[in-house]
């Protein structure tokens, strides 16, 4: 892994964090002198990319209390861009902490000094891992969460790391995929090969760290730049670096080294261009023989504009390289929705993490309003424009642990859920993700409705609560039936917190749809209890019935 750890001082313009912040939390103000600018005066990108590493850094080491190395760092979106004479301010925090790796957040902020006014321009997500020197064996602390927003974060952080790797993984299966195939060119587009870009630089001591590893900042800085020139070369103009895929340090350099940079435009999207760069590494004995080590890569957007402001339109490209189609393939893997029919881990990976995100956030929500409480159970519901949400939450008398595995398996739901006439599991997909389908029963004489649905189990609580998320999904090889009327769940789940060692509070959300309206309407008006009643006998299963469904599937 490539990487950035600095030095055990501190450079101009860290802050400690102030009293009541996280002990992994750091705080960079820096002003912007012409030196660090562009051509029109705003800051590069580059430079911004070195900045934020050097803080996210900090962070991790501080709360690791050994030095850390880049591991990989998550697509970064540019909101804004800063000028010359304004204040940069970047604030990084570790979000959670792994066993030997952690997850920084960084919020970038840029701050004129006439106004006082704040814009934001990026927020990012890098991952660090620990450096012990010699044979010391270091296993990370757990991250102290303070405020709602810490444990939101620490609960997504888990899903981040998910994609991390099912991104890795996919690419290298699309990287195989792409050498069997020779994909078909359009007539009316234009080649790109004047906008390959070939640049070399000599890793020195002050591109390092204290390891005499090259600082993944400098690395990126110089990705920016030979991305640049390339995606110049195909609008002939000044490009503006918009995003930056995720960067995956993929092996180590170090002083001495010779890092070749091949950047070249992969494909084009009417106002914008995405170029791809690819990094390796070469010592004085791989250099005399032409042997590379493939330490990065990675995919930059850019736009630009004319002179009136306005964005520039680009052209329509034909891949010249296997990278270009491999890229475009990938986007493809991004943008349908899961499917069974394909070996796709990644979208099953993105619709997980956005039905967690979902859920998560929709628990941490203000203003809910309660609506019923009877013994152990409480009714709760928030309205947000046109959404209505239900929380019921229960007390229960049984571990954390052993409620999660008993409401984990929506087979068992039917023994204490009436609305689940039958459910099944369509397919496995891993060890915590299975597709049912479920079928409810008729509602004041309507047509029975059925849900095909992608259930999430997490079972990596440590301090969190265990969470149970729900979303439904689009199969191919289950089209809607006659017999019923297709519906949508939108968001739903469980939350399940420790309140100790025999005992828990069972949160269950959803986010009301006009499928899952009418079996709560009724309750919801008051006319009926049909949520308090199945809310108890969830209880009852829970406290009575475990035991034996317990030592049934054990």
């Amino acid at each position: 892994m490539d990487g950035s750890v600095l030095r055990s001082s501190r450079p101009a313009g860290a802050m400690e964090p102030a009293e009541g912040q996280s002990s992994g939390q750091v705080l960079m103000c820096q002003p912007i002198y012409p030196a660090h600018a562009a051509h029109r005066g705003e800051l590069s990108a580059g430079q911004l990319l070195k900045r934020i590493d050097t803080t996210a850094c900090l962070a991790a080491e501080k709360h690791a209390g050994v030095s850390c190395v880049t591991a990989s760092v998550d697509d970064i979106q540019f909101e804004e861009t800063a000028r010359v004479g304004q204040i940069i301010i970047i604030k990084a925090k570790v979000n959670r902490a792994f066993t030997t790796s952690m997850e920084v957040g960084v919020k970038v902020t840029v701050q004129d000094i006439l106004t006082s006014v704040q814009k934001l321009i990026s927020v990012a997500f890098s991952t660090y891992v620990i450096r012990p020197v010699g044979d010391e064996k270091v296993n990370l602390k757990p991250v102290k969460l303070q405020s709602p927003q810490d444990h939101l974060e620490h609960s997504l952080a888990i899903e981040r790391r998910r994609i991390r790797l099912d991104h890795e993984r996919v690419f290298e299966t699309l990287m195989q995929e792409s050498n069997m195939e020779d994909r078909h060119c359009e007539e009316d587009t234009i080649s790109t090969d004047l906008t390959h870009v070939q640049s070399i630089e000599l890793v020195l001591p002050s591109h390092a760290n204290h390891h005499g590893n090259t600082f993944g900042g400098q690395i990126m800085a110089w990705v920016e730049t030979v991305a640049t020139i390339s995606a110049s070369r195909l609008c002939h103009s000044y490009p503006t670096l918009k995003s930056a895929d995720m960067f995956k340090f993929r092996g180590p350099s170090t002083v001495g080294d010779r890092l070749v940079f091949k950047a070249i435009v992969n494909n084009t999207f009417q106002k914008s261009v995405e170029v791809g760069v690819r990094v390796e590494a070469y010592n004085y004995e791989e250099w005399t023989i032409g042997q590379a080590r493939h330490i990065n890569s990675a995919f930059l957007i850019f736009n630009a504009v004319n002179d009136k402001g306005e964005l520039l339109t680009f052209p329509r490209v034909k891949p010249t390289t296997k990278v270009s189609s491999l890229h475009e393939r990938e986007n493809e893997y991004r943008d349908g929705l899961y499917s069974p029919t394909q070996n796709n881990a990644y979208h099953t990976a993105y619709l997980s993490y956005s039905n967690v995100a979902t859920l998560t956030v929709l628990a941490t929500k203000c203003g809910w309003e309660i609506t019923s409480t009877l013994e152990n159970i409480k009714i709760f519901t928030h309205e947000e424009s046109d959404t209505l949400s239900v929380k019921v939450e229960m007390q229960v008398r049984i571990p954390s642990n052993l409620a999660f595995f008993l409401l984990s398996d929506f087979r068992l739901r039917r023994q204490w859920d009436k609305h689940y006439l039958m459910c099944e599991v369509i397919e496995n997909v891993n060890e915590d993700e299975k597709i049912y389908h479920i079928t409810s029963p008729s509602v004041n004489g309507d047509k029975p409705k059925d849900f095909v649905v992608l259930v999430l189990a997490g079972a990596e609580p440590l301090d969190d609560p265990y969470i149970i998320a729900v979303r439904s999904v689009t199969l191919t090889s289950l089209p809607p039936s006659p017999t019923y009327c297709r519906s949508e769940i939108l968001c739903a789940g469980f939350l399940i917190h420790s309140d100790g060692n025999n005992s828990c509070t069972v949160s269950y959300f959803n986010q009301v749809t006009s499928g899952v309206l009418p079996y709560l309407a009724a309750n919801l008006t008051g006319s009926s209890k049909s949520i308090e009643d199945t809310a108890s006998a969830c209880i009852r299963f829970l406290e009575i019935d475990n035991s034996k469904i317990y030592s049934i599937l054990f």
